[in-house]
Formats: structure tokens, C-alpha cells, sequence
């Protein structure tokens, strides 16, 4: 550089407008200017990063604070909406949709029976149901005073209903019984058959939505713990399912059906006259399902297997046939009542309520 200057200047010196001045400012300039090599350019480097460093480390430091910020207003926010929740559910005893949309996600128990905790959420779907069917079918107020009263005792008895059901589960659980998703879309299918449950799916859908604030599968599951208890009841009430086998042994061993029916049929009402019940259409709301299901099935003078309709077994036959209709009779077994079982279960193990509805 301090070369070329000098040529410059020898050669330029007619030429150029160059001032002395200026040239030895260049000239000294060039002199003092750093020299940018390999060896130099990681320190060069360093010096520019080193520069930035003052700006970028605030910066950093600022993200921190974010950071630390929103996770203490996440806390704060996790906390005070539990803490709601749980004054809402526990002290106020709140049942509106979004509490009970929260006790679907948080298992947040309303009380323990036995071993088992009770779901603040099998609760309110008890609940919810019988006060969707009350308001919207029976018009009742709930902020009346007698409207009060009756969503107490609607409370009480959801509370009751959770709290047996979970015993029965622990009875089920005991005796190795269960319900399959199969045995509740067959039991499905045998109403529907009747049409019982509307004559469509959308009819369906439309009255349990109408009457019970249900889904399909909410009804499903309604089904299937009803189902479970009349198994457990069944599984356990041997004296009554003796009987009916026992009846059942001797029709099949050639004994009159009437005096079969007189010897051990439960049903006051029919038993003293063979157990008939009358003339029998498919549309009939009288009998069970199973019943119809059943009695339609046979040929005059047949009898059916033992039937178990939950609340009892039953054995039908049918009499005669007559155009669309059956003229049929009946051996009814009553069980025992499911608390026959469950109070021993809670006199054992002591259920522990978390509210005391009002």
C-alpha cells in the first residue's frame, strides 16, 4: 500500500489535485491500519461478538423473567381454578354443565364405599338426569320452595344410587361377574325389536335426549350397571334360582303346568289359576321385553327356559295361539332384594359420604 502511494504521488504529481497534507495522511493511515490475516480473523472475530455480548445478554436475562412470570401465573391460575372447583363442587354443591365437564377430566371423588372411591362425576350424571327429565317434562322450578325440597331429595337419592352401585361393583368384582358391551346391545335389541325405544334411531336419540339429557352411550351405561346388579343378585340368590330350576326339572319330567305354577310361582295374583295371564299381543307394555321375546318364539303347548328378567326369573308358555295374539301363563320367581346383599357388604366396610346434600 505504502508503495503504490509513493508511485502515485512521483507519477501524479502534475496530474492529480493531491495536496501534500492529504498524501501523508494516507499515508499514515495505512501505516496503522490492522492487518487482516488467518491468524487474526478469530480475534477480530472475538472483538465483534464481544461487542454484541452487552446487548444480547439483557436480552436473555429479559426471557428469563418471561419464562419465570408465566409459570408463576400459570400456578397462580391452576390453583385458584381448583381451588373454585373444589368450593363450587364440595361447599355449594354446584351442578351446572362446566363443573360437571371438569369432574368428567379430574377424578374427584363425593365419597368412598368399602374399598372403592365413588366419582363426584357418576354423581352428577345421576342427577343431572332426573333434573333434566323434571324441568323439561314436569316443568318444575327448582328455585321454588317445593322445587328446593325436591332437588334434595333428588340429591340424596343420586348419592344413594352411586354409592350402591359401586358396592355392587365390589360384590361383582368378588364373584368374578361382568357385563360385556355384547349382552347390553343384545338387551338393546330385544326393545327395539319391540319398539319400545322408537321406531328409528333418530326417534331414539331424539327421546333420550328429550327426557333424560342422554346420549346413546350414556343410556348404554345406565343399561349396563343395571344389568351388572341384576347378575349380582342372580349369582347370589341361589335359593330363588334352585326354585326355578327345580320347577323347570319337573315340567320337563312331564308336570301339569298350572299346578307347576300353583307350587311355586311368586306372582299372587296368577298363581291359584295356573298362572295365566291372558291374551298376549307383541305391542303389550305389561310383561318385560324378554317376556314377549320369549313367548313369541314358541309353538302352542311349549314352554320356554327360565328367563331372567333382572328382578326375578320367569318360565311362560304358550297356551294357544290365536291369530296375532297368545293366550299365555306364567311361573314367576322373585328374587331377593339386592340390599339383602349389599347391607351385609356395608355393615363390613363403612361408606365415608364427602357432602351432605341440601
Amino acid at each position: 500500500m505504502k508503495k503504490k502511494i509513493r508511485g502515485l504521488i512521483e507519477k501524479g504529481k502534475d496530474k492529480l489535485p493531491v495536496q501534500k497534507d492529504e498524501v501523508e495522511v494516507m499515508s499514515d493511515a495505512a501505516k496503522t491500519a490492522p492487518r487482516i490475516t488467518n491468524e487474526t480473523v478469530a480475534e477480530h472475530r472475538e472483538k465483534v461478538l464481544g461487542s454484541a455480548r452487552k446487548y444480547i445478554y439483557p436480552l436473555q436475562h429479559s426471557k428469563h423473567k418471561i419464562v419465570l412470570i408465566s409459570t408463576g401465573l400459570f400456578i397462580s391460575a391452576v390453583v385458584l381454578f381448583f381451588s373454585y372447583t373444589v368450593t363450587a363442587l364440595y361447599k355449594l354443591q354446584s351442578t351446572s354443565t362446566l363443573l360437571y365437564r371438569v369432574t368428567q377430566v379430574l377424578p374427584l371423588p363425593v365419597a368412598k364405599a368399602g374399598k372403592r372411591f365413588v366419582a363426584y362425576e357418576n354423581y352428577l350424571f345421576e342427577l343431572r338426569h332426573y333434573m333434566h327429565y323434571y324441568t323439561t317434562q314436569q316443568k318444575l322450578d327448582f328455585k321454588s320452595e317445593s322445587g328446593k325440597q325436591q332437588l334434595a331429595d333428588f340429591k340424596k337419592r343420586a348419592l344413594n344410587e352411586v354409592v350402591d352401585a359401586a358396592y355392587v361393583k365390589e360384590l361383582a368384582a368378588k364373584n368374578h361377574i361382568s357385563v360385556s358391551d355384547r349382552e347390553v346391545n343384545d338387551q338393546i335389541a330385544i326393545v327395539r325389536a319391540q319398539n319400545r325405544l322408537g321406531g328409528s334411531d333418530k326417534v331414539f336419540e331424539d327421546v333420550l335426549k328429550d327426557y333424560w339429557g342422554w346420549s346413546v352411550d350414556d343410556f348404554k351405561r345406565e343399561l349396563k350397571q343395571q344389568l351388572l346388579a341384576q347378575k349380582v343378585v342372580a349369582s347370589l340368590d341361589t335359593k330363588t334360582t334352585g326354585r326355578a330350576q327345580a320347577a323347570l326339572k319337573e315340567l320337563k319330567s312331564g308336570a301339569d303346568f298350572a299346578a307347576t305354577a300353583k307350587k311355586y310361582s311368586s306372582d299372587a295374583g296368577t298363581k291359584n289359576n295356573g298362572g295365566d295371564i291372558g291374551q298376549i299381543d307383541r305391542n303389550n307394555r305389561d310383561l318385560a321385553p324378554q317376556t314377549i321375546d320369549a313367548l313369541f318364539k314358541l309353538k302352542t303347548g311349549q314352554y320356554s327356559a327360565i328367563i331372567n328378567l333382572g328382578y326375578s326369573l320367569e318360565i311362560v308358555k304358550n297356551i294357544e295361539t290365536q291369530g296375532d295374539k297368545i293366550h299365555a301363563a306364567h311361573i314367576i320367581f322373585n328374587f331377593q332384594d339386592i340390599n339383602t346383599y349389599l347391607n351385609d357388604l356395608k355393615d363390613k366396610e363403612k361408606a365415608k359420604i364427602f357432602i351432605t346434600p341440601h
